[in-house]
């Protein structure tokens, strides 16, 4: 079967990782600082901190945000529940946005709507969370302003979206946001098997994350309580997580890092080899409008809604590993018992009536690609 996404694994990585097995640092030692500094300078943001996974980065995010129980917390209803779950453990409020048929995202007028309504009765949200959905950038110009009218602070979850650019820059440089966070899971743009990273330009909520990473402590003396300790001496000051990243994840991302921009290329080689296959079919796919996508993923969404499963069943049947991204997160069975009342998103249920993803990775092969073009013309004509 043809998957939606795979890694690509080759020997550069595989020696960089033996190479970590038999040093002295499998965990704490000199891999994850390098690894950080470099997708420091790929995307031009001051401050990085490596995770074991991208929603550790979320939670440690929203934590340094000072989420908390009472806050309310907003994002996308057409992503991961990772990315609202971060949210909740925080013991904050969660709503979700609608989003933008045309790419995926939340849509700005479902916020700016949402925000008035919330002004009116003292209920606006501390932070927002906008989604780079399938690679591609939110119009974030735009949210940040919004930010600047209502005073929600913004953490962009671009787990899907390392290597993909806005406004001629990098996503991940946080021109327009508090935090970025990007995630590092096998079939996402780079991996590191599981891991994550939280990007800034402002030290103290780099300094706030690190605590968090950390189990809350600190080894450096600037930071602590007194200046006479013993050499020994390190400091609890708040209630962390062991979030870290280890040497054998950081080494892999080194590697990986540097075959970033071929993979950029290659997924938006094949995505426009798609486009241009699939435009005559009854089906459309999801615009890019802001930037240059990393294209994690490939959507299309059927014309006829009435015949989604069967056109799901049927590939899978010919051997095309297709999947869904993503069931709106208030569907599901958890979020549904919560104590809350949900803002309605119309186009996201529309989307999720009509939506599958297709496979597209840098590694598929031109005749594995024209293999899911034959099958998705055969069912569909």
């Amino acid at each position: 079967m043809i998957p939606y996404g795979r890694q690509d694994i080759n020997q550069a990585d595989i020696d960089e990782v033996l190479a970590v097995l038999h040093s002295d640092f499998l965990t704490q030692g000199p891999k994850v600082p390098e690894f950080e500094a470099a997708v420091s300078h790929y995307v031009n943001c001051q401050f990085a901190l490596a995770t074991n996974s991208a929603t550790s980065a979320l939670h440690i995010a929203c934590l340094a945000l000072g989420v908390s129980c009472g806050d309310r917390v907003w994002t996308s209803v057409n992503s991961f529940v990772a990315s609202s779950n971060c949210a909740l453990y925080c013991g904050a409020q969660i709503d979700f946005i609608d989003i933008d048929p045309r790419t995926g995202n939340l849509s700005l007028v479902a916020l700016e709507t949402m925000l008035i309504n919330a002004q009116k009765t003292n209920t606006l949200p501390k932070v927002v969370i906008p989604v780079h959905f399938a690679g591609q950038s939110c119009d974030m110009p735009s949210i940040y302003e919004l930010s600047k009218r209502f005073g929600f602070a913004i953490i962009e979850d671009a787990s899907h979206a390392i290597g993909g650019e806005y406004h001629q820059g990098k996503i991940g440089n946080c021109q327009y946001s508090d935090i970025t966070v990007f995630s590092f899971h096998p079939v996402k743009i780079i991996t590191t098997a599981e891991g994550g990273m939280a990007m800034t330009n402002k030290p103290e909520l780099a300094e706030k994350m690190a605590l968090f990473r950390s189990h809350g402590i600190t080894k450096n003396p600037d930071l602590m309580s007194s200046t006479t300790l013993p050499p020994w001496y390190y400091e609890q000051q708040v209630l962390g997580y062991n979030y870290r990243m280890t040497e054998l994840q950081a080494c892999l991302g080194l590697s990986q890092l540097t075959r970033i921009d071929e993979y950029i290329q290659q997924r938006n080689s094949k995505a426009q080899c798609y486009n241009d296959a699939l435009k005559n079919l009854p089906l459309k796919v999801l615009e890019v409008i802001y930037g240059k996508s990393a294209y994690h993923l490939y959507v299309i969404q059927l014309n006829d809604a009435t015949r989604h499963l069967t056109v799901f069943n049927a590939l899978r049947a010919a051997q095309i590993g297709v999947n869904l991204h993503y069931i709106p997160i208030t569907k599901q069975p958890y979020y549904q018992q919560l104590d809350m009342t949900f803002t309605a998103h119309p186009h996201a249920d529309d989307y999720y009536a009509r939506a599958i993803s297709i496979p597209l990775f840098p590694t598929m092969s031109d005749k594995d690609q024209q293999d899911v073009i034959q099958a998705l013309t055969d069912i569909l004509l």
